[in-house]
């Protein structure tokens, strides 16, 4: 059964989004779009530091995203505006991993893989990687749902109920390196913000819990996934961008229900 690319693809897509969606919600929620982003491109450094020193790609992707996200928490509220910060550090992370992966004259690497994903090529050896991550983001999660919910929405209110949201953000900050770890193979480092923030964004005017909405994300991400592939299949198109395309479509069609129920909503009330 996973002699066949298309199941194994399939399986990298979905075990993926398991762990990307719910994640993705307090992402969305705590505002941290560009956090994923400089952790996300952080990692090309990780993989030119892989390959020179013969580690697995996820080790290297994983150790170094860590690194970055724990700089950038360090660093923040030191007299830069988080935003600016975060702009520096992506931008540089990758401007210095693609250089250093210039430096790897004896080995061939194929670095539009590593910038958009090549899921079609996901091994065995791949699949237990990401479906390990995903079990990893998925316990981590589930395990301080409560805790991150808390010091999300109020880290006052945290304080009050023993609750450090220093702890929190360290939890997330870990989880969030993973899934970059995980997802370099399905989406490539360009495109991993978008599976985190896109389908947290488009599940959110149907959501009337927290938990709702990382259900609907992970369903919805889910989805796209699967009909990523197909039209990246039936169409010839490069996959980890078609999944992308997939998800930012329902994102717009979710916002137009979304206006359209809030027009309906104030026609009747008025």
């Amino acid at each position: 059964m996973l002699d066949d690319f298309m199941v194994r693809a399939t399986l990298a897509g979905v075990g993926t989004v398991l762990a990307a969606a719910p994640l993705g919600c307090f992402v969305v929620w705590r505002r941290m779009a560009y956090f994923g982003d400089a952790t996300a491109h952080a990692a090309i450094l990780g993989i030119a530091l892989s390959l020179a020193l013969s580690l697995p790609i996820f080790a290297g992707a994983l150790v170094v995203s860590l690194v970055m996200a724990t700089i950038v928490a360090l660093l923040s509220g030191r007299g830069y505006a988080m935003d600016t910060l975060l702009g520096v550090m992506a931008h540089s992370a990758l401007a210095f991993g693609l250089v250093a992966v210039s430096f790897l004259t004896n080995i061939r690497i194929d670095l539009m893989a590593y910038l958009f994903g090549d899921i079609l090529a996901v091994s065995r050896a791949d699949l237990g990687v990401i479906w390990g991550g995903a079990a990893m983001v998925l316990g981590l999660v589930a395990w301080r749902w409560s805790a991150l919910l808390t010091s999300t929405l109020n880290p006052d209110l945290a304080r009050a109920a023993g609750i450090d949201p220093k702890r929190e953000q360290l939890v997330l900050t870990l989880a969030l390196a993973i899934v970059v770890a995980v997802a370099i193979k399905v989406v490539g480092v360009l495109l991993i913000t978008a599976m985190l923030i896109v389908p947290a964004a488009a599940a959110r005017p149907f959501s009337r819990t927290p938990e709702a909405m990382a259900v609907i994300a992970t369903i919805a991400a889910a989805g796209a996934a699967c009909g990523g592939l197909w039209t990246s299949y039936r169409f010839d198109t490069p996959t980890g961008p078609t999944i992308v395309c997939i998800i930012a479509v329902l994102f717009c069609l979710s916002a137009m229900v979304s206006g359209l129920r809030s027009s309906f909503t104030a026609r009747s009330e008025g």
